[in-house]
């Protein structure tokens, strides 16, 4: 992701402004010289912090200040206003800190200072000595970087089936794909960070079996790595068709780095392309392969995109869109063989295809965790803990069902920031903290120019409820069950979302 900042804009908060002029509970953005700074009033307190978020740099001033934190208006990051710390995922890095002063009717911000934040668990002899984390995606990441943030010293070990470290998943299928990422962005962290921190991670390692009874994990080579505590959180597998053709060299489904690269590769020579699936990977790429001057064909049982997810309304608003920069649409069609050059439909055409993907969904990978006799339910069952039925191995990631408290079900979703976040806690608890996992569900999906966000979670709803305009771009749209919103779609009404969220956090509490 960037590193890069906003450039300064709004007053020079050094020389000063009205305190009246700022009321409690709002924020104002300005800079401290060439430093973009974001100051903040709670109460009689105020707080200056960095005006762009760590993340993919949101600006803060537009997102939501909560309990003495600011939430980022673009994918739901929240900071400290005390010290900067980015509290809950997407963003893994802390903003920067800033002291005030209270004189003569003005607040003035001063020198930047370093306030590292204070442990959530406090270290001591009773956490385990060795944690071993199997998977190197946006869970298992966001728990070895949380382990060593609480300043827990033990052993981590990170095993990982992928031969690249951890990276930021979302862009394989949007910018990074589209051309408009490099790829120095794509890694969470730069290689020197995991040997800084101390974290054992092993790449292209392939994990057999987990012994619970000796506290070992087993990998394919036949090393036994003894855990204290384990975290599983393998990830999903994409889904491959059972269809002629599919091992072909210019099919593709998308999931690593490598399978980015090997899409980019293919996509340099390519002039016409297939993409399966009309759910969020599959728009996604196709989106990204039109960015590039390639021809896109769309072929899907649906009747609509997302309809399942996102419902009629927003489904038609994504074809069009689609529909707007060229992508052609099978609709209610699938494929019945890959050719060399084509795909066959089976209504009977025949497309031309210099590139095929995939992009159909994801199954969870629980063979582990089965083979282990953890307790399975359409995933891996976890308490509000994510905690197994075995009190020394916790889940998180796509593969956890935890009971969520504000559908009053248990779920599982396959979002990255709902995985970064389960990383985060899991961690936390591995060390002896007891929080409840309660976050809503987020994630957001990119298409051209628009941005759509989702909040909550609702796998079945009787009515949709549409605040706005959905074909201008400028929308609300509440996902109904019983007569309560369970999830909440948006289009560029950021802190509308952002409220949406904290509603259902506070329903839930």
């Amino acid at each position: 992701m960037s590193e890069s900042q906003s450039p300064p804009a709004g007053p020079d908060l050094a020389l000063g402004v009205p305190i009246d002029t700022i009321a409690s509970g709002t924020m104002l953005a300005g800079h401290v010289g060439d430093d973009a700074v974001l100051l903040a009033r709670q109460g009689d307190e105020f707080f200056a912090i960095g005006a762009t978020c760590s993340h993919y740099n949101g600006p803060l001033a537009e997102g939501l200040l909560v309990d003495g934190t600011v939430r980022c208006p673009w994918h739901h990051a929240c900071f400290s206003l005390r010290t900067g710390e980015a509290l809950h995922a997407p963003a893994l890095a802390p903003v920067a800190c800033w002291t005030t002063e209270q004189r003569e009717g003005k607040v003035f911000v001063r020198a930047k200072e370093d306030r590292p934040p204070k442990p959530r668990v406090v270290p001591n002899r009773d956490h385990p000595q060795r944690i071993v984390i199997v998977g190197g995606g946006a869970a298992g990441f966001a728990a070895a970087e949380m382990l060593r943030r609480q300043r827990y010293e033990g052993g981590i070990v990170m095993l990982s089936d992928d031969k690249a470290p951890p990276v930021d998943r979302p862009n394989l299928s949007k910018d990074y794909l589209a051309g408009t990422a490099p790829e120095e962005w794509v890694p969470l962290r730069d290689d020197g960070f995991y040997a800084d921190q101390k974290i054992d991670l092993r790449l292209a390692c392939e994990v057999a079996a987990i012994d619970r009874a000796r506290r070992e994990v087993v990998t394919d080579g036949g090393d036994r790595i003894a855990y204290e505590r384990l975290l599983l959180a393998t990830g999903a597998a994409p889904v491959r068709l059972p269809l002629p053709g599919m091992d072909l060299p210019h099919v593709h489904t998308l999931r690593t780095l490598a399978d980015s690269r090997a899409i980019i590769a293919q996509s340099a020579n390519a002039r016409t392309a297939v993409v399966m699936g009309a759910s969020f990977i599959g728009l996604e790429v196709a989106a990204s392969l039109r960015a590039r001057g390639i021809e896109v064909h769309v072929v899907a049982p649906d009747e609509r995109p997302m309809e399942r997810v996102l419902g009629r309304q927003i489904g038609d608003f994504v074809r069009a869109l689609h529909e707007e920069h060229g992508v052609v649409f099978h609709l209610q069609d699938t494929a019945s063989a890959i050719q060399r050059d084509a795909v066959t439909l089976a209504s009977g055409p025949t497309l031309h295809a210099d590139l095929v993907v995939v992009g159909v969904g994801v199954r969870p990978r629980l063979d582990l965790a089965q083979h282990a006799g953890l307790a399975i339910d359409r995933g891996v069952s976890v308490d509000e803990y994510l905690q197994t039925n075995d009190a020394n191995v916790f889940a998180a990631g796509d593969i956890a069902r935890w009971p969520d408290r504000h559908s009053g079900a248990a779920i599982r979703v396959e979002h990255w920031v709902v995985a970064q976040r389960h990383g985060q806690v899991a961690a936390l608890n591995m060390l002896g903290a007891g929080q409840r996992f309660d976050a809503v569900p987020f994630f957001w999906s990119q298409h051209y120019d628009v941005p759509i966000n989702y909040v909550g979670h609702a796998e079945r709803f009787d009515a949709i409820e549409v605040d706005g305009d959905i074909g201008s771009r400028d929308c609300v749209v509440r996902y109904v069950s019983g007569g309560r919103a369970l999830a909440v779609a948006s289009i560029y009404r950021d802190r509308e979302s952002l409220l949406a969220e904290l509603t259902m956090e506070r329903e839930s509490a």
